[in-house]
């Protein structure tokens, strides 16, 4: 019976453990022995990126460890490989394919805010495929209108393109506020909410609302407390309004 105590304390300990750390096991068929894998995310100013982490690709395959305060978004460069993988690190195991004929098909997975913004872009693409099934199918035309400088074939497609674009517009904002509402655990709502947050035309109860219903670890990223700062800001009374007066009223 002791045995079976010590035994399942030791599994809670460990498990304990694990959460509070990450582990990015990678897989780069292709990628020879030696080459390097940097792990950059954006500088203090949010101007560039700076690598914060190295490790070498060994038999096509890597591995780092260590440990997030909180999720943030990244990106793995790989020695050269044009372009780079996004990802989210945070705490768990997250693992990740890289493709370096096509590094936008190289795939992350594991945890739950990684899981997510694949969903979601992949829910994105098919709202915004009518932009790219347009511009596919008018290339040629538009190119050829170019040519012969035909402006009525070019302004018609430009006005038609135009018309797509707010629809689309449109049709991914309310996606952007669908998600946020439905998902108030994922990083990703806050950056949505975030960026109505700064958008003077949004609507501030709806962005006030959203954000109070996120869990409180959300509230505690980076961006959970910039909303709560900005949504703060627009209830403090206007910097230099004059004071009200007092003792005039009669």
């Amino acid at each position: 019976m002791k045995k079976i105590i010590l035994f399942l304390s030791a599994a809670v300990v460990f498990a304990s453990c694990s959460k509070d750390k990450y582990t990015i096991s990678g897989t780069a068929k292709g990628i020879e022995n030696g080459k390097t894998i940097i792990v950059e995310t954006q500088d203090a100013n949010g101007m560039g990126l700076i690598a914060v982490d190295t490790v070498k690709v060994e038999n096509e395959k890597f591995e780092i460890k260590g440990k997030a305060l909180e999720p943030i978004f990244h990106t793995l460069q790989v020695e050269g490989v044009q372009g780079k993988v996004p990802f989210i690190l945070e705490n768990g195991d997250i693992t990740v394919v890289i493709d370096k004929d096509s590094i936008q098909k190289s795939k992350v997975s594991g945890t739950y805010n990684n899981d997510e913004y694949v969903k979601f872009n992949e829910e994105i693409k098919v709202v915004q495929k009518k932009l790219m099934d347009f511009q596919t199918k008018n290339m040629v035309a538009m190119n050829t209108a170019q040519q012969a400088k035909d402006t009525a074939v070019i302004n018609n497609l430009m006005q038609e393109f135009s018309k797509l674009q707010e629809e689309v517009s449109v049709t991914s904002k309310a996606k952007y506020i669908s998600y946020a509402e439905t998902h108030p655990k994922s990083l990703i709502s806050a950056l949505i909410i975030q960026g109505m947050s700064s958008d003077p035309s949004a609507d501030i109860k709806k962005t006030e609302a959203i954000y109070n219903s996120f869990d409180e670890s959300l509230k505690n990223t980076k961006p959970g407390k910039a909303i709560k700062k900005k949504l703060d800001e627009t209830k403090s009374p206007t910097t230099g309004a004059p004071a009200p007066a007092v003792g005039d009223a009669k």
